[in-house]
């Protein structure tokens, strides 16, 4: 099966099945619901196409053939138990010596594809044709089955047991475990698995920079998502859906907390392990990369008893880390602190911690009115993402309590209109936050390689450096630069530092507000932008000035 060339709705228009107009409709449709709706089953919802005009399009898309009737068609036995065939809705209807033929709706079912190459050693040769047709294939298989259902259900446990023995041979294990060695060793934050046609690639971020790192073949893909699977309590037999799950394991004298994610994709699963190691994260401000006027900005905010205290930026820019840190300050025996998070991703000693369960109706803002009632002091919710957290938000803080949380957007002001677009009212953003912050990651020069380097005259007069470095006070400007080395992986940096610009908010900054709802400069408030404080991490030696631009 060949990879797909055009988009399905190209092909549809070039076929003349459709219109433009129903294209452009359609993709409007899956805007409202999401692309787990495939715009082809929006298009026959629609009436704008047929299901026989739809998988027409796709063999010609994937370069298969496509079967209107299946009457000549029978299901031959391959050693996998029907019940398996009639669930995934794939069926087996020739086997050669090189080939198993088999009929489906979906060209994208590539797990169980996988599955009957890996029990059969042959390679699947793929038809399409309708779901009645299957339908009326499926009844004749399940007709043909004589085994009660008690044996029906060993004989699946038995299909998910060759999935276990495939996970649970030497080689996989050993592939698996090295490429967990490895993460440690870099440091890395995230693991990546990614199907791909012929092979899995596997890529590890380091200071928040992918970089791939093997290569997994085909024949050993399915035994690794198989190993995946087992290690973070997945469901081994499901590859439709998404799942979540985690791992705890020992590497190096380690304990390791993993939080993993599967996505079925086009050419397999997909697997993001997000590594959780407590001994690379420092919970202190001043040890952050914060410099010492921001740290006393922030801790100025947060010694108020009541309020709401804001810090945002992109996911990955370190915010949560940040407000472990304030937590750990503010932490002591007369106080009861509360979080609601998603996920918790460390644990904090005398802090409560709830974790946001959507599936239970846990949200975050339903946890927030259940942590109102356990006296909490100060309050941490990962994420304000809609009008009724944020109400909750602004409640537990207009009733005396500390409220520290964040949000998604590019600056410390924008907070102000993100809360306005949500929904909030003016008065009560007036009467309720107390402090904003926004922040980014910036990689560090690495210590073992670095050297001293001269600016360009037009760099520092475009960016106006000296005069920066003046009104901060740094005496000494010493700009570096890494030249690689084995300890950075030849990359010139090792570890990450914060950038961040912090506003209390104050009545001065309140008032600009009141006549303008989109202000957003913080030269007019006397503060330092997330810009100018990278720069004069470039100015001492700390990041270089293509890391601060890359991230701003």
């Amino acid at each position: 099966m060949k990879s797909p060339q055009k988009l399905i709705g190209e092909i549809l228009l070039y076929k003349k099945f459709c219109t433009q107009e129903d294209i452009d409709k359609a993709l409007e449709i899956q805007k409202t619901y999401g692309q787990d709706i495939r715009i082809g089953r929006v298009l026959i919802n629609m009436g704008a196409i047929t299901e026989e005009q739809l998988l027409e399009a796709l063999a010609y898309q994937f370069g298969i053939d496509y079967v209107s009737s299946t009457d000549d068609f029978s299901v031959v036995d391959i050693g996998i138990n029907p019940q398996i065939l009639i669930n995934s809705k794939v069926y087996p209807v020739e086997a050669t010596e090189e080939y198993i033929t088999v009929l489906t709706d979906n060209p994208l079912n590539l797990e169980i594809f996988a599955f009957i190459e890996s029990i059969t050693h042959k390679k699947v040769k793929v038809l399409l044709t309708t779901e009645n047709n299957l339908d009326q294939i499926s009844g004749k298989l399940k007709d043909s089955i004589t085994v009660d259902t008690d044996s029906d259900i060993i004989d699946i446990d038995e299909e998910v047991d060759k999935l276990k023995e495939l996970a649970s041979e030497a080689p996989v294990i050993k592939l698996v475990n090295s490429i967990f060695s490895k993460a440690v060793d870099t440091q890395a934050t995230d693991i990546h698995f990614e199907s791909l046609k012929s092979r899995m690639r596997v890529r590890l971020r380091i200071d928040g920079i992918l970089r791939t790192i093997d290569y997994i073949p085909n024949n050993l893909k399915l035994a690794t998502i198989a190993r995946l699977k087992l290690l973070s309590g997945m469901n081994i037999a499901e590859s439709r859906l998404a799942q979540d799950g985690r791992i705890s394991i020992k590497i190096a004298g380690k304990s390791i907390d993993i939080r993993a994610s599967s996505l079925p994709t086009q050419y397999g699963e997909s697997f993001v392990l997000r590594m959780l190691l407590e001994e690379h994260t420092t919970y202190a401000l001043d040890r952050l990369g914060f410099y010492d006027d921001q740290v006393s900005v922030i801790k100025d905010i947060v010694s108020k008893p009541n309020g709401i205290f804001l810090t945002t930026g992109p996911t990955g820019s370190g915010k949560t880390t940040t407000l472990y840190s304030i937590l750990s300050e503010l932490n002591s025996d007369d106080v009861k602190i509360v979080t609601v998070e998603d996920p918790i991703e460390y644990e904090l000693a005398g802090i409560n911690q709830v974790q946001v369960k959507p599936e239970i109706g846990r949200t975050f803002a339903s946890a927030l009115r259940n942590i109102l009632r356990q006296d909490p002091d100060i309050i941490m919710v990962g994420e304000i993402r809609d009008l009724e957290t944020a109400q909750m938000a602004i409640q537990a803080s207009l009733t005396g309590h500390l409220v520290l949380s964040t949000l998604h957007t590019n600056s410390a002001l924008a907070s102000v209109t993100r809360l306005i677009d949500m929904g909030v009212e003016w008065f009560l953003i007036k009467a309720s936050v107390i402090g904003l912050m926004a922040q980014r990651l910036v990689r560090t020069v690495c210590p073992y390689c670095a050297e001293e380097i001269q600016l360009q005259k037009e760099i520092i007069k475009a960016y106006n450096l000296e005069k920066l470095a003046e009104d901060f006070g740094l005496k000494k400007i010493t700009p570096k630069k890494g030249k690689g080395c084995k300890r950075c992986n030849y990359t010139g940096y090792k570890g990450r530092t914060v950038i961040t610009e912090v506003a209390p908010f104050d009545l001065k900054l309140q008032k600009r507000f009141d006549e303008d709802k989109n202000f957003n400069d913080m030269h007019a408030l006397g503060y330092r932008t997330m810009l100018e404080d990278g720069l004069l991490k470039v100015l001492d030696g700390t990041t270089s000035l293509e890391e601060v631009l890359r991230v701003i």
